[in-house]
């Protein structure tokens, strides 16, 4: 299923992809409450540059993953929030999989603590990699938002929140 795919440091090089496969989560409806990707500027400032990862077969993006902080307090220094998008034709190869290992033993060896995420119940298949990779539910945000686009658009939208600790 894998075979062939490695993980590499996102960079750069990397932008028009990373922003091609985030734009065709938000078309999905069921990733992000955004409506547009952001610029790279923007996704560079927002995202730790030592937890940004790229799935590649070949020079090819397949997937990515990357983590913010969760806030700019030192006591929550070691928790991060990730996000992680696979390209729809990589879907259901376990691409999401090795991007989420490879992102928690990342996260391990430098001392965070907790990754924690946001997903729509609709998105059953993140909820399930979550799970698989020893995620827990930890509660959810009843109407946290109201959707602008997508299947959901008019719509308010509860957030499972997940997190698991290292």
């Amino acid at each position: 299923m894998t075979t062939g795919v490695r993980i590499a440091a996102m960079g750069p090089e990397h932008a028009a992809a990373v922003l091609d496969i985030y734009t065709a989560g938000i078309a999905t409806g069921t990733a992000t409450f955004q409506s547009q990707a952001p610029t790279w500027d923007e996704f560079d400032t927002g995202h730790l540059p030592a937890h940004r990862f790229v799935a590649l077969d070949g020079d090819q993006v397949l997937g990515w993953i990357a983590v913010s902080p969760v806030s700019g307090r030192c006591v929550y220094a070691g928790v991060v929030e990730h996000s992680v998008y696979v390209a729809p034709a990589a879907r259901g190869r376990g691409v999401g999989a090795l991007l989420l290992e490879h992102l928690l033993r990342q996260a391990t060896a430098a001392g965070i603590w907790t990754v924690q995420s946001g997903v729509f119940p609709q998105n059953t298949a993140s909820l399930a990699l979550h799970a698989a990779a020893g995620f827990r539910v930890v509660g959810t945000r009843e109407r946290l938002g109201l959707m602008d686009h997508g299947p959901h658009a008019g719509t308010w939208l509860d957030v499972v929140l997940l997190e698991k600790r290292l």
